[in-house]
């Protein structure tokens, strides 16, 4: 049995956990509705260009000259995996969730004799992944630094991403993060970005003429299209995570309630235990004179 020093210091740390989870529970919070707003802000654009691409991509049809980037190489061989986590902690199980479907997809990549390369987005994710895919990981893109997520932020992952593909690096890129839908869901989530795949795209592509042709639009439109995918795959992210850690930190401060009320009941009956003991000694320590 813990005396009651202890007890009382259990107490006092509780209680001082419970502050520091509840005030990130509330800044969680504020920063949630910004980021919420930001990514179903890039929803609309984001479904709207890639309907333009698509019918692009159909009236394009499987000519000689379309894109790289929308035929491909020819080879699904080499497989580049971009997984996008948060910088920080204490955010539940978003980071997991990723990590989980990316490492399932290398699993199966791998049992496949496919060629794997990893370029992680996010500190979380590649402390997770170093430990079973060390050899396999060829890059890092470090978000500690920003503040507030910028398109100019996805280009830059976008750079590298199409840098890598240019150079014969990559045949197939797919990147992975969770995309919001409430503060207690979030849906994690894998898309192909290189070549270009579209499901369920406008087929109304053919009935319009485009000049100049489909082929040269879709050169300058695909490489805006993956750096769209990845900013719109990156506020997704950033709500998500919020909503996650907003949840946590709720949890942590109820289950700290919890510890407070359970550690006080039991600091009060052993406080009461002594003081009786003591009496019963004084009384007895009496009636023996």
């Amino acid at each position: 049995m813990p005396s009651l020093k202890d007890l009382k210091n259990k107490i006092a740390s509780v209680k001082n956990t419970r502050k520091i989870t509840k005030a990130m529970q509330m800044v969680s919070a504020a920063k949630l509705r910004r980021a919420q707003e930001a990514a179903e802000a890039a929803r609309p654009y984001a479904d709207r260009m890639t309907a333009v691409m698509a019918g692009l991509a159909q009236a394009a049809g499987g000519s000689a000259s379309a894109p790289r980037l929308l035929a491909g190489t020819g080879s699904d061989q080499v497989q580049l995996l971009v997984v996008m986590t948060s910088e920080r902690g204490l955010c539940g199980g978003f980071n997991t969730t990723i990590v989980r479907l990316a490492r399932a997809k290398a699993n199966e990549l791998l049992a496949a004799g496919k060629t794997l390369r990893i370029l992680t987005v996010g500190k979380k994710g590649r402390e997770q992944l170093r430990r079973d895919f060390a050899s396999y990981m060829v890059g890092h893109v470090d978000m500690s630094a920003v503040k507030r997520l910028g398109y100019s932020d996805a280009q830059n992952v976008a750079r590298d991403v199409l840098a890598r593909f240019e150079h014969g690096e990559c045949d197939v890129v797919t990147i992975f993060y969770n995309r919001f839908q409430s503060v207690i869901a979030q849906i994690p989530t894998s898309r192909q970005v290189i070549p270009a795949k579209f499901e369920g795209g406008a087929a109304a592509g053919s009935s319009y003429d485009y000049e100049p042709s489909e082929e040269a639009i879709l050169a300058d439109l695909l490489p805006r299209g993956v750096a769209t995918q990845i900013f719109t795959a990156l506020l997704e992210n950033a709500a998500s995570e919020q909503g996650a850690r907003m949840s946590a930190m709720d949890n942590a401060t109820r289950n700290a309630g919890e510890m407070i009320t359970k550690y006080t009941t039991i600091y009060n009956r052993s406080r009461q235990a002594a003081i009786t003991k003591e009496l019963i000694e004084i009384i007895s320590g009496a009636e023996a004179l």
